[in-house]
């Protein structure tokens, strides 16, 4: 994949990957604008926003007249092209894109504009929309797993914007309007904010031009970067009607992707990347605490966790934990150089197989440049995981381990376990 970059009118960026031999083509618009940019009375309008920028477009037509698309019309002219369209939303960002043919990616390009830049917001679709959030909303409150991430971020970071929910609070989504909508775009939705991001077998000059134009309409501007949170290690359970089983996620400080570190990602891979890591081999395999369990850096602009999750039945929850405890505390004393091989060579294929799906190569790409204004080829950002040493990754160890860790528990859980789980933290052996 050729990598091509370029920064245009007012801040805005344009990423290109040009893959000659590629057979699709994916077009992307990454903001950085989440939920930890919204207030608490406004938490979960950016996840809103999202959703209704599929509503419907209202942009100038022939005479200054406004020429008005619904969301049949909106999403009948990519389904004509073959083209997927779909969007997400972030603690630190959104994304609109599309993949389609690449004959088709300018026309694509300038479908997205219009969906980012010119939403008509209906307010008959609002009402529509909101029973549709309140019950995905339901949904996600009934999912262990989802229940105890969102328990993992305030246990993590308390109050601050960091450990909001994407999809907000029930209360606040059944009284957003539409003129909330419209201010929350106008206040984050400007040029010095936004990567627009190609890949496929397109001509990145011609791809130049016609994202200069189609979103000229991006006002100037950039927003303030989120304050970092302090890190709280706490310890939340919440039990759920009708869970036979746990899901557990226990978290460690690790640097925000604003201080360009990989040492994180290593690490995380190092305890329990494949079924050879220290983690699976041990809770997994050896002991068979737990039927799922994984590691992860989950790195933000704001702020970053080291995460271990599992899901186990409810009697396991503590022995695991002093499990994963004992093996945070062996790798604070020393990193095995063959974990380490290991891990740099799983990071340098993850990237690898990022090129091949365009829109991982570009998020990752873009929310990198968005955060620290630098820009990387693959060469050098995997060079630079291939460079992170055994006593980096040691030393991030021992600095997790000195830190209060958050937990939470959620779906099965017994009485007195927030007790039990706070001295299966503190415990020095297994």
């Amino acid at each position: 994949m050729e990598q091509h970059a370029f920064e245009l009118r007012h801040g805005l960026r344009l990423l290109v990957g040009r893959a000659p031999h590629a057979g699709t083509c994916c077009v992307a618009v990454f903001v950085r604008w989440g939920s930890a940019n919204e207030s608490a009375r406004g938490n979960g309008i950016g996840h809103v926003l999202e959703h209704m920028a599929f509503k419907g477009t209202e942009v100038a037509g022939p005479g200054g007249l406004p020429r008005l698309r619904d969301a049949r019309q909106v999403n009948l002219e990519a389904e004509r092209l073959g083209a997927e369209v779909n969007a997400h939303t972030d603690k630190d960002h959104t994304a609109f894109y599309m993949r389609g043919l690449p004959q088709h990616a300018e026309r694509m390009l300038r479908m997205l504009a219009e969906i980012v830049l010119h939403p008509s917001l209906p307010a008959a679709e609002l009402e529509r929309e909101r029973q549709v959030l309140l019950q995905e909303f339901a949904e996600d409150e009934d999912d262990p797993v989802a229940t105890a991430f969102k328990l993992l971020d305030k246990a993590s970071f308390g109050l601050h914007p960091a450990a909001q929910p994407v999809m907000g609070t029930r209360r606040n989504l059944e009284r957003f309007t539409r003129e909330d909508l419209v201010a929350h775009r106008a206040a984050g939705y400007l040029a010095g904010q936004v990567v627009v991001g190609v890949t496929g077998d397109v001509a990145p000059a011609a791809i130049e031009r016609v994202v200069e134009d189609a979103f000229a309409a991006l006002p100037p501007g950039a927003v303030a970067p989120v304050q970092e949170p302090s890190w709280r290690g706490e310890i939340l359970t919440r039990s759920l009607v009708g869970s036979s089983q746990s899901h557990l996620a226990l978290a460690f400080p690790v640097p925000s992707r604003r201080s360009d570190d990989p040492v994180a990602a290593v690490a995380a891979a190092v305890l329990g990347e494949g079924m050879s890591s220290p983690l699976l081999h041990h809770v997994r395999e050896q002991r068979g605490l737990a039927y799922y369990t994984a590691c992860s850096a989950d790195v933000l602009d704001m702020c970053g966790q080291f995460v271990v999750e599992a899901s186990m039945a409810p009697a396991d929850a503590e022995p695991l934990v002093r499990e994963v405890m004992a093996l945070m505390r062996e790798h604070a004393e020393r990193a095995a150089p063959q974990e380490l091989e290991r891990a740099r060579s799983q990071l340098a294929v993850r990237a690898l197989r990022s090129r091949e799906r365009g829109l991982r190569w570009l998020e990752d790409l873009a929310l990198e440049w968005l955060a620290t204004g630098r820009l990387r080829d693959e060469q050098h950002r995997v060079a630079r995981v291939q460079a992170v040493s055994a006593e980096q990754v040691r030393s991030l160890f021992e600095r997790m381990v000195l830190s209060p860790p958050a937990l939470a528990l959620t779906g099965a859980v017994g009485r007195g376990m927030r007790d039990r789980l706070r001295q299966a933290l503190a415990a020095t052996g297994r």
